[in-house]
């Protein structure tokens, strides 16, 4: 069995810090969902995190930072339905999606 580089433990690590705080956004999507009766999608959530899961594994077995083309791409997948997953519950919570 290989032994564990630093870079690939730290990428681990980083990786469950970042799917535990995904899973509270997601779970605070929820709740305010099930609250207000709005759709806020909160299912979605999940492809974020996979994203970031499968990016992880693949820079973790290369034992690099970048230049993987599958990893980067993950990585931007992960970046961009994160970003507007949570924009639109900002948008939903603070009430931008109201009509004057």
């Amino acid at each position: 069995m290989d032994k564990l580089s630093l870079h690939q433990l730290l990428n681990i690590y980083v990786w469950f810090g970042l799917g535990i705080i995904l899973f509270l956004l997601a779970l605070i999507a929820r709740f305010y969902e099930r609250l207000s009766t709005q759709r806020t999608y909160y299912q979605w959530f999940v492809v974020p995190l996979l994203a970031l899961a499968i990016a992880t594994v693949r820079f973790s077995q290369l034992d690099r930072v970048t230049g993987d083309p599958l990893g980067d791409l993950c990585l931007f997948v992960a970046g961009i339905t994160l970003a507007a997953l949570c924009y639109h519950v900002y948008r939903l919570m603070t009430g931008g999606d109201e009509k004057s």
